[in-house]
């Protein structure tokens, strides 16, 4: 007579079938919850380290084209001077730097003042962004036209800023490609502006959706992880390396300002500037000034950023050209202490 519990039994047996199932669900999705949880963190430090790294190179941006916009009233008091050397090449304790003549210094000026006039309304990054392309490549970009078929130089604000960003490759950043695309689908165009690239990886981190197979998310936030460390070590160095660019740069532009100063004083203060009239402390500024501005004008034109070749790569640091622009500047100081 057992046969008529078979049916209750097998309810039994399937209720507890169930409830093992209902409580490996539990289980599968708390871990899913926990793996999104692991992935929303390690989003959080990358943008955490790219604000960080925005806001160095943002001020590297900005100084450089501050000194570029400088050269205008350097170059005007240069050209005051009658029968003045043509100081082809500077030459810095063995050291030779090629100048620059009045009309480029006069025209990266005026690039890099319609530039300066955007930057209070654009995107965090943007500074960065001409640093890292070369704040001379950018302010000479501005010479250029526009795709409307308007000169740069005439435009303001972000139009100017945008026009200038097409006419670098596309975005900030011939440094980098994907501009406010890749911004869009890594954190939010207002987040990542046009500022730093990162390269294509970044594709690899944000891509997709993770799946809502346990295994297979733990296995792309792990993958993702991997790919968000070695950013963010990227950024750290890059980091570094503006800081260091910077406090070089602003070293040298304070001891320029100086002597522009003396410069302008000179120049001002003469009736008729021939160099031959000059004393030989007035014909020292001259030429320590003209010495500051090629170190400046040179290191404006490094570009800290160099493209990633394939959209797999990081892009990479500029060290050699850094490195060698920094030492250089270096050399003009301890000269000039002498």
């Amino acid at each position: 007579m057992p046969i008529p519990f078979l049916p209750k039994f097998v309810t039994i047996l399937g209720l507890g079938t169930m409830a093992r199932n209902i409580s490996k669900q539990k289980v599968v999705n708390g871990t899913i919850q926990e793996i999104e949880k692991r992935h929303q963190k390690n989003l959080g430090k990358f943008e955490y380290e790219y604000q960080k790294t925005n806001t160095e190179m943002d001020k590297v941006g900005e100084k450089e084209l501050q000194i570029l916009k400088s050269f205008e009233t350097f170059s005007s008091c240069f050209d005051k001077i009658h029968n003045r050397p043509s100081f082809t090449y500077i030459d810095i304790n063995g050291f030779t730097l090629p100048t620059y003549d009045s009309k480029t210094l006069k025209d990266v000026s005026v690039g890099a003042n319609v530039l300066l006039s955007g930057l209070s309304g654009a995107a965090a990054g943007t500074a960065g962004g001409f640093a890292a392309a070369g704040a001379t490549t950018a302010a000479v970009a501005t010479l250029g036209f526009a795709s409307t078929g308007a000169p740069i130089s005439s435009l303001s604000g972000a139009a100017a800023i945008n026009a200038t960003m097409a006419a670098l490759g596309g975005c900030a950043l011939a440094a980098g490609g994907g501009g406010i695309a890749l911004g869009t689908t890594v954190l939010g165009a207002a987040s990542l502006g046009v500022g730093l690239l990162i390269g294509g990886i970044i594709f690899n981190v944000t891509g997709s959706k993770l799946s809502d197979k346990a295994d297979e998310a733990e296995r792309q936030v792990l993958e993702a992880e991997a790919q968000i460390n070695k950013i963010c070590d990227y950024l750290d160095q890059l980091r570094q390396t503006a800081n260091r660019f910077y406090e070089t740069l602003s070293q040298v532009d304070e001891i320029y300002q100086t002597h522009l100063e003396k410069l302008k004083y000179i120049v001002n203060v003469m009736d008729y500037i021939n160099w031959d009239t000059f004393s030989q402390k007035e014909k020292q500024t001259v030429e320590n000034t003209v010495l500051l501005v090629t170190v400046l004008y040179n290191m404006c034109k490094v570009k800290l950023v160099l493209q990633a070749k394939d959209e797999k790569s990081l892009n990479t640091i500029n060290t050699l050209e850094i490195n060698k622009a920094l030492n250089n500047a270096r050399t003009a100081i301890h000269s000039l202490s002498n």
